[in-house]
């Protein structure tokens, strides 16, 4: 008797396959500039589809490890990476999945819209990178704090080109030291402390927890400057070179070896995003140059890099909803029970269309949050940059918990298959995990989402839009824009209340619910404006999730009718 075995084909190309990014990118950068931007897109999925993917296998099986001592007993803390990650390095590099939004002629041609392009570009290369998409999330975010301008312009030409170079040799990331052990999230209890040396540079003293991308070229790390009091507005972010190359306070150490003051304590061994180094770091006086004038209160400074990782994440996680849904789609194409493809089951393909309708909801909230971040840094517009400072935190946690959630539904559809690691479906469900925790767990960013409703009249700009919904759903959709209009008013009496007493229990309370309601309505807020230019898989993907989300109705009858479509 012969033994079976299952085929698996692979998933369709994550460009051309995708028609909702391409009617997305042909709305937001027109046919010309969409057709500008095909061939890098179309250069980076074929990489994807080839050598990157085998890049991350390799990744995956071979972790990052730490070797504290060289061979005879000087102390080094080098993190040994393997050839899939170096791969991803890479390749990040020269297909500029940080550098785009920086490089002059790239804004030349598409203008504010170029984090419209670095978008696409993040959604085809995050899902199978090893994870390599948070070293380019802290990058970017790096670069967008060296370029503001109140960093010191010899730290900017010294560390900027280096962080959106195209050029894999020179090109470098950056990793992000924030949380301590004994404060996590409350920013407040940081014991850092920065103190300026003779020289204009500073030296950091403290224990760092969670340092992603512990292997970078530098890093971004908050200390509180000595004597500037408590709290959590007075701390200042600095540049922290991670290698006595770039440290001047190493004098005849090896290039890598780390800088003077830097300890590798351990590498974590985390659920997930194993690829990625991620490390306990001590500093004792190292070497550190301020980003920023560091005697003004500079948390406001580092939200700037904040911002940038958080809609990074929320596009980690669009972009992995929809591969993995492109996995499960395949799979289901393949696989027969009970005499049939399993792609003809009205069960599953309800189930399939459902997780479609999420992971185009995703999409389009991430897009969107990326959209509004290119129209403030190159037009400095003044109503991108009041919609974004709600979009960014919405678009983080709503997402995060969706990646989660679809994530477990793509692992179960594979049945026995997909709890098995070499099969690499579990790591869907691992990687996702990070997702609603990074940059801030849901409730942390549901309490930001109230700052930003009470204190800086974050609702107006997302009621606005809502309101402008529902006109223009009400051709496509009587139902539709009713049930938006709902949404919308209900809403707006909840801020108004919110507003009213933002310190009431039942207010903070009710804190994460507000703020799921609000991310909800305004995707399908941006899944309308999308039909309305004349996308039809938007406006089902819009009709069935304002059904979903909104109205908490079943969808799966029309999901199961309507899969092709969906994906």
């Amino acid at each position: 008797m012969s033994r079976f075995v299952q085929p698996v084909p692979p998933p369709a190309d994550p460009y051309t396959g995708d028609a909702l990014l391409r009617s997305w990118l042909e709305r937001h950068l027109g046919p010309a500039g969409h057709a500008a931007a095909k061939g890098r897109l179309a250069d980076l999925a074929a990489d994807v589809t080839g050598p990157l993917r085998a890049a991350h296998a390799d990744a995956e099986a071979h972790p990052p490890t730490l070797v504290r001592y060289d061979p005879w007993g000087a102390r080094i803390d080098r993190i040994e990476t393997s050839a899939g990650w170096q791969a991803q390095r890479a390749a990040a590099a020269r297909h500029a999945v940080v550098a785009l939004p920086y490089l002059p002629d790239a804004r030349g041609t598409w203008g504010a819209a170029a984090r419209v392009v670095q978008h696409a570009l993040l959604h085809l290369y995050g899902p199978e990178s090893a994870t390599f998409s948070c070293p380019v999330a802290m990058a970017d975010g790096a670069a967008a704090l060296l370029s503001l301008p109140d960093v010191d312009a010899d730290v900017r030409d010294a560390w900027l080109p280096r962080l959106t170079s195209t050029d894999p040799t020179t090109a470098i990331t950056s990793g992000q030291w924030m949380t301590e052990s004994q404060g996590g999230s409350d920013l407040g209890r940081s014991g850092t402390v920065g103190r300026p040396a003779a020289d204009g540079s500073w030296r950091l003293t403290g224990e760092k927890w969670f340092c992603s991308a512990a292997d970078a070229a530098m890093a971004v790390a908050l200390a509180r400057p000595e004597g500037a009091g408590r709290g959590s507005r007075v701390l200042a972010p600095f540049l922290v070179p991670r290698y006595a190359v770039d440290s001047p306070l190493a004098s005849g150490a090896a290039p890598d070896a780390p800088a003077p003051g830097v300890i590798v304590h351990r590498l974590k061994d985390k659920l997930g995003t194993r690829a990625l180094p991620t490390a306990e770091i001590g500093l004792r006086d190292a070497y550190a140059v301020p980003l920023g004038d560091p005697t003004v209160p500079g948390l406001v400074r580092a939200m700037t890099l904040v911002v940038v990782t958080r809609v990074h994440n929320a596009a980690a996680a669009a972009g992995g909803m929809r591969r993995g849904l492109a996995y499960a789609r395949a799979y289901a194409d393949a696989r027969h029970v009970a005499g049939g493809a399993l792609a003809s089951s009205p069960l599953h393909r309800a189930t399939l269309g459902t997780l479609a309708v999420d992971a185009a909801g995703a999409f389009a909230l991430a897009g969107h949050a990326f959209a509004l971040l290119g129209r403030v840094e190159v037009g400095a517009d003044p109503e991108a940059a009041a919609e974004l400072r709600i979009v960014a935190p919405l678009a983080k946690l709503a997402t995060g918990r969706l990646a989660v959630s679809s994530a477990s539904e793509y692992v179960e559809s594979f049945g026995g298959a997909g709890y098995v690691e070499d099969t690499g479906v579990p790591r869907l469900l691992r990687d996702a995990q990070v997702l609603p925790i990074w940059e801030g767990t849901t409730n942390v960013l549901a309490l930001d989402v109230l700052r930003a409703l009470t204190r800086e009249d974050a609702g107006a700009p997302l009621l606005n839009r809502l309101a402008a919904a529902v006109d223009l759903a009400r051709p496509l959709s009587p139902a539709l824009a009713d049930t938006l209009a709902t949404a919308a008013a209900q809403l707006n009496d909840t801020i108004a209340a919110v507003t009213a007493d933002p310190g009431a229990a039942a207010v903070l309370a009710g804190a994460r619910g507000l703020a799921l309601r609000l991310a909800y309505a305004l995707t399908a807020a941006l899944l309308v404006e999308h039909a309305a230019w004349g996308d039809e898989q938007a406006e089902l993907a819009a009709r069935l999730w304002a059904r979903r989300w909104l109205r908490h109705e079943d969808i799966a009858e029309d999901a199961h009718h309507h899969l092709d479509l969906l994906c």
